[in-house]
């Protein structure tokens, strides 16, 4: 993930003018990739979310990315004592070392003697805060300053105009000094107080969402950043060891590629026939059917065979563990150690409780751009339909994931469950106009023996055939698809009627 983050690039309409100015990085790769290459230097910005959102973790990162470049940093608190500022700076792995931790209450602020308490804001006690701050800028001389919070200045200046004036008064203060400055509030100002917003050069919001069951959600959405061309919308990202992690939105039509259209083989002739010689590159095939049908067990064959001619390939698992389907896959003969081994294959487990959708699509991004992989199998969306707030925007992010992919020249097979094993069946979503080629499955009855039928029900690059076969799993022949079944009706309805003698598998294999 380290890698995905750092080799995440922004593809931006290179054609268009931007004014010239200097940036200078967040440190958090995937933020960059949504600025187009960071942030305006010497600029002030206000970074804003509820407690719990990682704002001190960002002025952090931010600070420490300065200090690797040569910049000098300082961390203004009145909200957290240094002894919590480099616990938090633990928890990642990180020294504090270099930069200057200026605590704007000591002890003595706490003394119930001491005129001016921060629990008692007056005239006085904002003028020597801000004149603390000024001290202690003018003795540092930081290119980068974190103020952390906003709030404490509001409860200080106790009302609107009189904060206003003393932010614009810093703001002033800081550009003369050539600063870039960070301030993070924690949204404790009235509802619909935009007043921040308009002094801010950019301002970035942190929202962080509970879930009714699994970990909590954030995402972060760039509100306004002044003369730089921004990605917009929500932007997923998590908080682990080691920092902010930012997985910025999947924007399809900004990755195009070149590839030749060549076919590969499913692995099973009668299945290649079926399809109208195989799985075209660049294409997303759905095999839908109820549960126990074969979905899998086809993925994994077009797999094994997709890595025996020499592509390299990433599985995606939300439902199924991940050494489940290795021994399924061995008892089939279908056995996936070596190419584990060398890397070729990449099984992802996937909790969808505790990954972002955000977070999936960067990485495939990562197997796509870093590790070249051209097929992928996405298994099951049933699991993933239960990541997204809604089926809408599952359609949505679908979208961008499968055009991706496309204009990547990957080729997708998509799993996905239907409710029912006989007569009606039916999906949780339709995801049918999205997919180039869709493989049905269905369960029937023959002579009290519960059988399989497959059929091609919709190809949008080959002339693929319109009949229904039989569907076998066999441990000896793995994959079988038997002679159209003419004499059957009512297949797809899974209530057939037998009208003839269409042999079947069972009696050709046993």
């Amino acid at each position: 993930m380290i890698q995905q983050q750092n080799h995440l690039t922004a593809d931006r309409n290179q054609d268009q003018p931007q004014l010239h100015c200097e940036r200078c990085s967040t440190g958090i790769a995937g933020l960059d990739n949504i600025l187009g290459g960071g942030i305006t230097k010497e600029r002030l910005y206000l970074v804003e979310g509820t407690p719990g959102t990682g704002k001190t973790t960002f002025g952090l990162q931010f600070l420490l990315q300065g200090l690797a470049v040569g910049e000098s940093g300082l961390y203004i608190t009145l909200s957290e004592n240094a002894q919590e500022l480099n616990a938090v700076a633990a928890s990642h792995g990180w020294s504090l070392d270099g930069l200057c931790l200026y605590e704007l209450i000591d002890e003595e602020d706490l003394d119930p003697n001491f005129q001016q308490s921060i629990l008692h804001p007056s005239e006085i006690e904002l003028d020597e805060t801000v004149k603390s701050v000024i001290a202690r800028v003018n003795e540092v001389q930081p290119a980068r300053v974190i103020f952390d919070s906003l709030s404490e200045m509001r409860l200080l200046a106790q009302n609107p105009l009189r904060y206003r004036r003393q932010i614009l008064a810093l703001k002033h203060f800081f550009s003369a000094r050539k600063c870039t400055v960070l301030m993070l509030d924690d949204r404790t100002a009235e509802s619909g107080d935009q007043q921040l917003h308009s002094i801010a050069h950019g301002v970035i919001s942190l929202e962080q969402l509970v879930q009714d069951f699994g970990t909590e959600r954030r995402r972060l959405r760039v509100i306004k950043m002044r003369g730089i061309r921004f990605s917009g919308g929500y932007h997923d990202f998590v908080l682990k060891t080691g920092g902010m992690w930012v997985f910025p939105r999947l924007i399809a039509s900004e990755h195009v590629s070149q590839f030749d259209n060549e076919i590969g083989s499913t692995g099973v002739p009668a299945l290649d026939k079926l399809l109208g010689n195989g799985l075209m590159r660049g294409t997303s095939t759905l095999l839908s059917g109820p549960s126990g049908v074969g979905k899998t067990t086809t993925a994994i064959r077009c797999v094994l065979s997709a890595l025996q001619r020499g592509e390299r390939a990433a599985y995606y698992l939300f439902d199924e563990g991940a050494s489940t389907l290795l021994i399924r896959a061995r008892a089939l003969g279908m056995d996936f150690e070596q190419y584990l081994r060398d890397g070729s294959l990449k099984l992802h487990q996937i909790n969808p409780a505790e990954m972002s959708p955000g977070e999936f699509a960067a990485t495939i991004r990562t197997a796509i751009e870093e590790e070249a992989r051209t097929f992928t199998v996405i298994d099951s969306l049933n699991a993933y339909l239960q990541a997204m707030p809604g089926e809408q925007f599952l359609l949505l992010q679908m979208h961008e994931i499968l055009t991706y992919l496309r204009q990547q020249g990957v080729t997708t097979l998509l799993v996905l469950g239907q409710h029912g094993l006989i007569g009606e069946v039916r999906s949780d979503l339709d995801l049918s106009y999205l997919s180039d080629t869709i493989l049905m499955f269905r369960f029937f009855e023959v002579r009290g023996d519960i059988s399989t039928a497959v059929s091609v029900i919709k190809s949008r690059t080959a002339h693929h055939a319109r009949t229904i076969h039989q569907f076998r799993i066999s441990p000896q022949l793995s994959l079988q698809v038997g002679e159209p079944l003419q004499d059957f009706e009512g297949v797809l309805s899974g209530l057939p009627t037998y009208r003839g003698n269409t042999p079947m598998l069972k009696k050709m294999s046993d």
